[in-house]
């Protein structure tokens, strides 16, 4: 039973680092006394020890301790005994070329497709769809392939933004570049903006947040969807 959460960002504007989804947090990892924390994602060129004591400090504050998975001798075998998996934002492309490199894709998968709890933002959203095309980061290193943990049935473009009115950039949106991808790709998109997330629980898929989301597929306009919204059940859309 897959027990998910993904999440645009970790921080929304003027609070804390995962604040905002402390209580949903509380929920998804009931009963989990130690989160395993998957750092490869380096915002900022941070170290694994610095990004981790960032979501140590944060997940302190629901009792929850963090372990990261580079304070492990064996990484593979620390996701296969983990109560819950965290993995934070950054750099996608980084972040799953680390994860071929250290032979951790297909180990990841299988935990959280079992059912082990995983909290994902941003770029550890992004690698829970069945390829990393929608992310927002420049491509800093090339992983073998841009195929990802493919646990959900679309795409997320997390940090979605909407053009900004009287703006003088002249550069294409979001919702240009989305429409680029699926000229060439079937797989849908899900933009989801700063205080949004979905919840996976088994083959149910959640929209949750304070904000809409916009879905994106080919031979459709553009959709805003509301929270508190299902997109799937039973592996079949809902809208």
């Amino acid at each position: 039973m897959k027990n998910i959460l993904l999440a645009s960002t970790s921080s929304v504007y003027g609070k804390p680092y995962l604040s905002y989804l402390f209580p949903a947090l509380k929920e998804l990892f009931a009963g989990v006394s130690t989160v395993l924390f998957i750092p490869y994602a380096r915002p900022d060129g941070m170290t694994y020890d610095e990004y981790t004591a960032v979501a140590r400090k944060a997940f302190w504050q629901i009792d929850i301790e963090i372990k990261g998975i580079h304070e492990y001798d064996e990484p593979a075998r620390a996701i296969e005994e983990a109560q819950g998996i965290f993995t934070g934002g950054g750099n996608t492309f980084l972040l799953l070329d680390t994860l071929y490199a250290r032979n951790l894709t297909g180990i990841l998968r299988d935990a959280v497709a079992g059912g082990t709890p995983y909290l994902g933002t941003s770029a550890g959203s992004n690698i829970c769809g069945p390829n990393i095309k929608n992310t927002n980061d420049m491509p800093i290193v090339y992983p073998p392939s841009f195929e990802a943990l493919n646990l959900i049935p679309f795409n997320i473009n997390p940090h979605y933004l909407d053009p900004v009115e009287n703006s003088i950039h002249m550069g294409e949106t979001r919702e240009t570049r989305i429409k680029e991808y699926l000229v060439f790709n079937e797989i849908p998109v899900l933009g989801i903006r700063e205080g949004g997330w979905i919840r996976v629980k088994d083959d149910r898929i959640t929209l949750y947040g304070d904000v809409r989301s916009r879905w994106f597929e080919p031979g459709r306009e553009a959709l805003e969807l509301e929270p508190v919204m299902d997109l799937y059940m039973k592996g079949k859309k809902q809208f």
